[in-house]
């Protein structure tokens, strides 16, 4: 498995339309803490357009490098869980096509997924 080369594709998979959830915890803090973040959570959802309250296509924090096929970010460190777990599952990498599996994990499946425990601290 490679090292994440910062493909966004994941954030693009999962980022706009409600495919994330966050706890009440999360957005409590965002309240707190963030507030520029809680302006996109409408009714416990993530991601909302502050103005009309209609979900967002896309994660707003998502931005992509000029010049380069590589994307950061912009509240990673204080990204929803959801985000901060992905990937948890190989068979869920390789649905996505995520640029970390190689072809050794397509071939062993359960090593693969075994690393990914290991890397991601899971097992």
């Amino acid at each position: 498995m490679k090292d994440c080369n910062q493909c966004g594709k994941c954030c693009q998979i999962y980022g706009g339309n409600g495919g994330l959830s966050v706890t009440q915890d999360e957005i409590d803090w965002w309240d707190d803490h963030r507030p520029e973040i809680a302006r996109y959570v409408n009714d416990g959802q993530i991601w909302s357009d502050p103005k009309t309250g209609e979900q967002l296509g896309g994660c707003p924090w998502l931005r992509k490098l000029p010049d380069e096929e590589k994307y950061i970010c912009d509240i990673y460190f204080d990204r929803p869980d959801d985000c901060r777990q992905y990937p948890v599952m190989v068979s869920d990498m390789i649905r996505d096509e995520c640029e970390m599996i190689e072809v050794k994990d397509l071939l062993n499946p359960s090593a693969a997924q075994e690393h990914l425990n290991r890397i991601t601290s899971r097992g």
